[in-house]
């Protein structure tokens, strides 16, 4: 079987790339190892999807179910409980599905595979082995698609968004949220959460503490809450021990990048996704990368977004396999910015009409800042914000591009760079 693009994964990055790669002229393959369409979407009851596309305020299933319905529109052949071995360096894609062992040809490839949560053993926390340690993720698993609770006193390790919601939905079900600690200094979720999810409904907030031991045989019996200094050093002679009978863990999310490892595409060592210039392009020819693989966003419209943006430069690809991939700027970053993405800018065509950057800082920058992008003469891009926090991705949208002006005068590096008060 031979296909211009096969997209790997179907959440709301894969199934926009599939409908951009369609719309561009490309036959389409959409591989899924889940039984369903929309990734984690379905088990995301809450609302908060869609505010910029739809303008609506969607919960997860609907706006997956847009999706779904756009895709069967289309002559897009979909695979579920199909999981992808491995890929050739021609773009042969090996799948083991229901059907057996299957190889397709593609021209290009989508690599949408998401994220996964960091679990207890990535955490090195102490204690006992004992039922009752989940992360944030599954419980919303179980509680939203499987109708059962996990437990009935709840601490959660993290402030990361899906923990916040999770506090919130648990106590909507007759569970008791005892408290949420961080171990930083400052949120990791954004702060509409902890308004609507922990203040709202008074659950405490402990920043600067972490989880030193967990307690408990056949179940959680308890754990021991300690504070940290900077260097996350835990001040045992202030720990406290707290009675619950649940762990709940949201301490991040990785990309899923086992495959692109494979492959041997280039990795960001500080994100921990594949080195992509603006359409989406790895190091690798021919393979693309979109949404939450490439790093993690705080909207799944900008998920969608960067689908679409990945989906459409792969048909394009497929269609005209030279002028790609090279050559290209590489784009650097100053503190306290810690990552950019794209971190290359591709030179050539199709490039020079807008140019979107996403950034993160490593640290809270409560008064105005300045953002900056510049060359060793020029600025390209210069705005004031009003707080820069980690938690909050800064997409930057530059239009006209300046692509057309580095075609000209070739600059030796670009670099962002931040002024703030310290």
């Amino acid at each position: 079987m031979r296909y211009d693009v096969v997209v790997i994964g179907a959440g709301p990055a894969g199934m926009a790339a599939a409908i951009a790669a369609y719309d561009e002229g490309a036959t389409v393959l959409l591989l899924e190892r889940n039984s369903e369409l929309g990734g984690i979407l379905p088990q995301c009851i809450h609302a908060g999807f869609g505010a910029r596309r739809f303008k609506k305020d969607l919960p997860g299933p609907l706006y997956a179910y847009y999706f779904v319905q756009e895709i069967e529109k289309r002559s897009i052949d979909v695979w579920l409980e199909s999981f992808v071995m491995d890929i050739s360096p021609s773009r042969r894609v090996t799948v083991l599905s229901t059907r057996g062992y299957e190889e397709v040809e593609a021209r290009s490839i989508v690599l949408a595979m998401g994220c996964r949560e960091r679990t207890r053993s990535q955490l090195n926390i102490p204690g006992t082995h004992p039922a009752g340690v989940y992360t944030a993720g599954t419980v919303q698993r179980m509680i939203n698609r499987e109708g059962w609770m996990p437990g009935k006193r709840f601490v959660i390790l993290g402030s990361g968004d899906i923990g916040m919601i999770m506090a919130r939905r648990i106590t909507l079900e007759g569970g008791e949220v005892v408290r949420v600690v961080e171990a930083l200094p400052y949120l990791t979720g954004l702060r509409r959460n902890y308004v609507q999810c922990l203040q709202d409904f008074g659950i405490p907030l402990f920043l600067s503490h972490t989880v030193t031991r967990i307690d408990g045989y056949e179940r959680v019996e308890g754990v021991e809450i300690s504070p940290v200094d900077e260097n996350f050093c835990a001040d045992k002679s202030k720990s406290e021990w707290v009675a619950c009978d649940t762990l709940l863990l949201s301490v991040g999310l990785i990309p899923e990048n086992e495959l692109s490892r494979r492959i041997g595409v280039v990795l960001d060592p500080v994100i921990g996704g594949p080195v992509v210039d603006q359409h989406g392009q790895t190091s690798v020819y021919g393979v693309f990368a979109a949404g939450n693989v490439v790093h993690i966003y705080d909207l799944v419209d900008d998920v969608s977004q960067d689908g679409e943006n990945a989906g459409r430069s792969a048909a394009r690809f497929a269609r005209s396999l030279a002028g790609w991939q090279e050559p290209s700027l590489s784009v650097h970053w100053r503190a306290p910015i810690r990552s950019v993405v794209p971190q290359r800018v591709f030179l050539g065509e199709g490039s020079e009409k807008s140019l979107s950057f996403f950034l993160r800082v490593s640290t809270p920058c409560e008064s105005s800042v300045t953002l900056r992008l510049k060359s060793e003469k020029r600025v390209f891009y210069e705005k004031r914000f009003p707080y820069a926090r980690p938690a909050e991705m800064i997409h930057v949208h530059i239009e006209p591009s300046p692509v057309s002006h580095w075609l000209q005068y070739p600059p030796k590096s670009l670099v962002w760079e931040m002024d703030y008060d310290a």
